[in-house]
């Protein structure tokens, strides 16, 4: 028996809970792997509230990614003992996730642990610090460059935004952060904003073209804040779009993309291909100092993930989600 937060559908309702299971309840996979820590990502958050239809089959452990060591292997790739880590893949949703203390996957979804990070600070990192080095990897493949202008960053105070924060800092952007917490202007600055400007001014409808302000753009917010920052990029600028934490509708002309060539770039971080991932995380190693991602992580016990689910919601909670699954 082993410890989960577990979501169940019953006369068309779901729960969720945390309760013991027995192993042989795990679905099928090639490796079976005892979780060390997972993260709690937004989608997680949706799942766990039942506020949005991720869960595609019952009973479900959420949960998108998790770190830990390989008990048994039928796979060549993984031996027990080594230490892995997973991102996406559709677990947590459609495969048994992260939040609980097995996890029973296909090696096709593993990659070792970077020798840099130890399990702990792979997850302080998890998806969001992933996702947001997949975003920056698309604006340099873009040919987004410092010397181009000003990037910005929406979302700035949640996982992602803020992970991307420091990494576009990191390689010399002038970043500026949107957020709609502007007590968190400080926080931001601290992780390397220039500057930190209120979600408000991208919250109102636009017109086809606005004022040509930035060269690039991480958007983890969708709806009008996207379409917003679509109309006021500059010339042959990218933004990368890599969430829906505000909508999935996109209220937006053609006139970006075809009279300044604006590229609008989609990120599939949770069925990104198994080298680029190798590829993002090998960078995140070599970019991020993850002492520095202390200030941002908030640490729950398996036990209040639920409650840590539900504050997420409810926009009490800033940076990362720490699940520490082994305790």
């Amino acid at each position: 028996m082993f410890d989960a937060v577990i979501i169940e559908k019953n006369d068309g309702q779901q729960t969720a809970s945390f309760r013991q299971i027995a192993q042989d309840q795990l679905p099928a996979g090639d490796v079976l792997v005892k979780v060390e820590w997972s993260t709690l990502n937004y989608k997680d958050a949706l799942a766990i509230t039942s506020k949005g239809p991720i869960v595609k089959s019952w009973p479900m452990v959420p949960g998108v990614d998790f770190s830990g060591t390989v008990v048994e292997s039928r796979s060549s790739d993984f031996q027990p003992g080594d230490r892995v880590l997973l991102n996406g893949w559709g677990v947590g949703e459609k495969h048994w996730g992260g939040l609980a203390g097995l996890a029973q996957v296909s090696s096709e979804w593993l990659i070792a642990l970077p020798a840099a990070f130890s399990s702990r600070q792979a997850m302080i990192l998890g998806t969001a610090g992933y996702t947001a080095m997949l975003c920056v990897m698309a604006l340099e493949k873009a040919d987004v460059k410092p010397a181009d202008g000003p990037v910005l960053v929406t979302g700035a105070s949640g996982g992602v935004g803020s992970i991307a924060v420091m990494l576009l800092s990191e390689l010399g952007y002038e970043t500026v952060a949107v957020t709609g917490r502007m007590a968190e202007k400080d926080y931001l600055e601290s992780l390397g904003a220039s500057r930190v400007i209120g979600r408000e001014l991208f919250t109102q409808k636009t017109r086809p073209l606005e004022k040509a302000e930035w060269a690039g753009a991480i958007d983890v917010v969708g709806g009008q804040v996207l379409a917003s920052v679509c109309a006021a990029i500059r010339q042959r600028g990218a933004v990368a779009a890599c969430g829906l934490a505000g909508s999935m509708d996109l209220p937006l002309t053609v006139a970006p993309f075809i009279l300044r060539g604006v590229s609008l770039l989609g990120i599939d971080s949770a069925l990104c291909p198994r080298e680029q991932r190798i590829r993002a995380w090998d960078r995140l190693a070599g970019l991020i100092d993850v002492t520095r991602l202390e200030d941002v992580v908030s640490e729950y016990p398996l036990s209040q993930a639920i409650e840590a689910a539900h504050a997420l919601m409810d926009g009490k909670t800033r940076g990362r989600i720490l699940i520490n699954v082994a305790g």
